[in-house]
């Protein structure tokens, strides 16, 4: 079974008009591989509107109650590309963190995944469903919602490349790669064709915000490969190795 897991930011899901190009790309992997898993972040900027909100009710929000809401904003963008498509006539289904079988501690708001269960993903694979996941989050032993972090759909991605045994992972954003610089501030930021796991950790803390931490921390203990992209690029984009 040749598979593909892929991840879509929130820019790339923005609005309608994004969804469908994001799911256009997934359509053109499936076409190309046996199966495609699909990890989503939440749409624009719906998780600082999220948090917007959240503070208008409290200074200091209580952290198992903010994952609780944040949470939301994946499990909406995820059923929604799953609901489109269905549409367009792919079977597809929708899955939170916990129904994945993403488990973590119990550090809200920066919970770190501590193993994946793959049974239902494998059984959703075997009847040629598309699966999308909500990144950003799973469950803890108590069985309460956790986020991994402002970013942290990255680090899903990767994760649920690793424990699905692939060694390659794309994750699609508003830059066709990997710039020593912010290519939106910079006209002549250069882009990096392939950057190794030490070089782009060196980069996110000089500040870069291409990928979340540990989503290299752990695309680098599993030998994943990370493949950062556009939607709507030709180009090849950049590779972490």
């Amino acid at each position: 079974m040749k598979l593909v897991v892929i991840k879509f930011g929130g820019t790339s899901l923005a609005d309608n008009e994004n969804l469908k190009i994001a799911a256009k790309k997934t359509i053109s992997f499936l076409e190309e591989n046996d199966r495609v898993v699909v990890i989503t972040s939440a749409q624009g900027k719906t998780t600082d509107e999220l948090l917007w909100q959240a503070k208008e009710l409290s200074k200091e929000p209580n952290k198992r109650e903010l994952d609780m809401l944040l949470s939301t904003g994946e499990q909406m963008s995820c059923a929604k590309f799953a609901i489109l498509l269905n549409e367009m006539g792919y079977k597809a289904t929708s899955l939170t963190g916990w129904q994945t079988g993403i488990f973590t501690d119990s550090n809200y708001t920066q919970a770190k995944i501590e193993n994946i269960y793959t049974n239902r993903i494998w059984k959703l694979l075997e009847t040629n469903k598309i699966v999308v996941i909500a990144g950003y989050q799973g469950i803890d032993k108590e069985q309460n919602i956790t986020t991994l972090g402002r970013d942290g759909s990255d680090t899903t991605a990767t994760a649920i490349a690793a424990a699905l045994e692939q060694d390659k992972c794309y994750i699609f954003t508003d830059t066709d790669g990997i710039y020593d610089k912010d290519p939106h501030k910079y006209k002549y930021a250069k882009k990096i064709d392939e950057i190794s796991y030490d070089e782009m950790e060196k980069l996110i803390q000089n500040g870069a915000k291409v990928l979340h931490d540990r989503c290299v921390k752990i695309a680098r203990k599993y030998g994943v490969e990370i493949i950062v992209t556009s939607p709507t690029s030709k180009e090849s984009g950049s590779i972490v190795k």
